[in-house]
């Protein structure tokens, strides 16, 4: 324990920066942990059967490193002397996917705690759809102050107790210690009250951050409460045991330097050296590192002898479908008439049987949303496999959730609000594309067409925002067929997918019927020799088929282009980028929303740089231009400007 104490100082201090305090002060958790509770094997971190951990206290990432190293993982004593540098394995705060042994990506205090939940539920679920034999593990969680101080940890609590959540167990390190000063000066909540409200079960252990045998019995208590979780709140001293800096705000950061190091290690005994790890230690924790092994390889015997249905375990471990699972989804004929998120509802539901990953849910909106699954059951303590999950009025909560359920593995979760209210889901939604979360963000509601609910629920600078988070996968399907085609690039990405769905019926276009779309846009109403391009997303792109009807009856050849993927149609060669927005033609982009962005693809564009109004969607549309009258008339006035323009 000393020598990780001595690791959680040394690091920092040769990166000149980071996290000190808190990673010494839980050093004895950490020790107890990883060599008496978890059931882990470092030689497989991607065990399916494997005990999860999660630091949402991240900014004390280099007590989860150093304890990866010692164990065995793939973290040299060379990565934590480059902690924090360029290229290293030790960024900052964990990354998930950038560092084995990894759950989940923490740090943006809070997050951690609703992965945790989602964790929980994810392994609570494949459990009981696949037994007992082949999924028995525990999600364990440490979080602090900052966490429960955050909005995000009330939604996930209360979320994990409504579900009578089991097998999570998270502990509270009660330091009393923020940034500015004794967490006094902003926080006198009484957390175990708040718990026990939330339906957890709670265990303070009091002054027991130095007592490994009290720590280990709270966790074991913990880990008996199979119908509901629990929260384990361990008193400790930030920076201990430096005989200057215990209990300092200062060493929530960097701020034991070389003398302050030189005195915290003589009290311990150890030499004034950094990164100082004995052998015989070395040996401790590596011997706990492969005790797993014996667990994972008796847990691939059982699944050998299962009689689970191995395609299905496969799919759904993978998160993709059974073999020919892209028969299921459904087409519509041109004439039709429905909104893309009733569409998406129904392929949701068309794709249930053969993609056993999904899991699907609202915040408050499921049917709104399209996010209903019929007939596989509510997610509920007594109903555990489930897979409609009621995420309650959580946006946040609910897509932190999501992270975890995808970074388990075995669940595809699918999530729901309006399109407006992806802001509460937005910090979760940036690391989701992070750590390549594979979810599925049913955003609907998606534009002005929302109508009579105003300017407040009328989203207008969100696609914008969306489509400027790296590795977010935003598609705006035109209608019923491409809200099927988005579906299949949604099954097929690895990370996640936005789907911005519309509230009002859309017509079925001609030639959207099996049309794919991995180019991200394709050409819907072609000529020989256009004299403009419209180009629109979503609900617009109807209205950019009937303007180009009208400017045909005047002798105006206009291609019309279905673009619902900018990120696919970016990455394409330029070949494929000129055949569906020829560069010589003029082009006008149609969109309802903000037009930021748009002069990548376009010359012009007709947008809404200002928000809506209250009225009926269908008038609100009209009035702000989206008519077919008025996109001709832009676009005659865009070939006329481009003409006059001086060569």
């Amino acid at each position: 324990i000393d020598v990780v104490r001595g690791l959680a100082m040394d690091a920092p201090h040769r990166a000149r920066s980071g996290h000190q305090g808190t990673a010494m002060a839980l050093a004895p958790l950490a020790h107890v942990l990883w060599t008496r509770v978890m059931t882990y094997d470092a030689a497989d971190p991607h065990w399916p059967d494997r005990d999860r951990f999660v630091l949402s206290a991240g900014h004390a990432s280099i007590l989860q490193y150093s304890m990866l190293h010692l164990t065995g993982y793939d973290v040299s004593l060379a990565d934590l002397e480059a902690f924090r540098q360029w290229g290293s394995k030790t960024p900052g705060h964990p990354e998930r996917g950038h560092t084995d042994g990894v759950e989940v990506t923490t740090g943006p205090l809070g997050q951690g705690v609703g992965n945790a939940v989602g964790l929980a539920l994810a392994e609570r679920s494949l459990r009981a759809r696949f037994g007992a034999d082949l999924v028995d593990h525990f999600t364990f969680c440490v979080m602090g102050d900052g966490d429960l101080s955050e909005g995000l940890s009330h939604e996930a609590a209360s979320l994990a107790g409504h579900l009578g959540l089991g097998r999570l167990v998270c502990v509270y390190d009660d330091n009393h210690i923020s940034i500015d000063g004794p967490t006094e000066l902003a926080l006198s909540d009484d957390a175990a009250a708040r718990f026990a409200a939330y339906g957890w079960h709670v265990l303070d252990l009091g002054e027991a951050a130095e007592d490994l045998d009290a720590m280990e019995a709270g966790l074991r208590e913990a880990m008996a409460e199979d119908g509901r979780p629990s929260l384990v709140i361990l008193r400790s001293h930030i920076a201990f045991p430096s005989p200057s800096k215990t209990d300092d705000p200062a060493t929530h950061g960097y701020a034991l330097k070389d003398d302050e190091i030189r005195e915290a290690k003589a009290v311990m005994g150890l030499p004034d050296q950094p990164f100082f790890v004995p052998d015989d230690v070395v040996e401790l924790y590596r011997s706990a590192g492969r005790r797993g092994a014996e667990a994972r390889e008796a847990w691939a015997k059982r699944l050998e002898a299962s009689d689970v249905d191995r395609a299905t375990w496969d799919a759904t471990l993978a998160a993709t479908g059974l073999p020919g699972w892209e028969s299921a989804l459904p087409t519509w004929a041109p004439g039709e008439a429905l909104a893309t998120r009733v569409a998406s509802g129904k392929v949701l539901q068309a794709l249930a049987d053969v993609v056993p990953s999904l899991v699907a849910g609202g915040a408050d909106l499921t049917s709104n949303t399209g996010t209903v699954l019929e007939g596989h059951g509510v997610q509920s303590s007594q109903e555990p496999g489930g897979r409609q999950v009621y995420f309650g009025i959580r946006e946040h909560g609910m897509a932190a959730a999501m992270n975890g359920l995808a970074l388990h593995g075995g669940v595809l979760p699918v999530g729901g609000t309006f399109l407006v209210f992806s802001d509460y889901c937005k910090p979760s939604v940036r690391l989701a594309a992070l750590s390549r979360a594979k979810v599925v963000y049913s955003f609907t509601h998606d534009s002005v067409g929302v109508g009579e609910d105003g300017p407040t629920h009328q989203p207008v600078e969100h696609l914008a925002g969306l489509r400027a988070i790296p590795g977010l996968r935003v598609i705006r399907p035109a209608d019923a067929n491409e809200t099927a085609e988005a579906w299949r690039l949604a099954l097929e990405h690895d990370g996640p997918t936005a789907l911005i769905l519309s509230r009002q019926d859309l017509p079925v276009l001609e030639g959207t019927a099996g049309a794919r779309l991995d180019a991200g846009a394709h050409v819907l109403v072609e000529v020989a020799d256009p004299d403009v391009v419209l180009v629109g997303t979503g609900s617009e792109v109807h209205v950019c088929v009937a303007a180009a009807r009208l400017l045909a009856d005047a002798s105006i050849a206009a291609q019309v282009t279905s673009l619902p993927c900018w990120d696919l149609l970016a990455a394409q060669p330029d070949d494929v980028q000129d055949r569906v927005l020829p560069p010589e033609v003029p082009t006008l982009a149609v969109e309802a929303g903000v037009t930021l962005g748009w002069d990548r693809w376009a010359d012009d564009a007709l947008g809404i740089d200002h928000f809506g109004a209250s009225a009926p969607g269908g008038r609100v549309l009209e009035e702000l231009g989206f008519t077919a009258e008025h996109v001709a008339d832009r676009a005659r006035r865009l070939i006329d400007d481009l003409h006059e323009e001086p060569a």
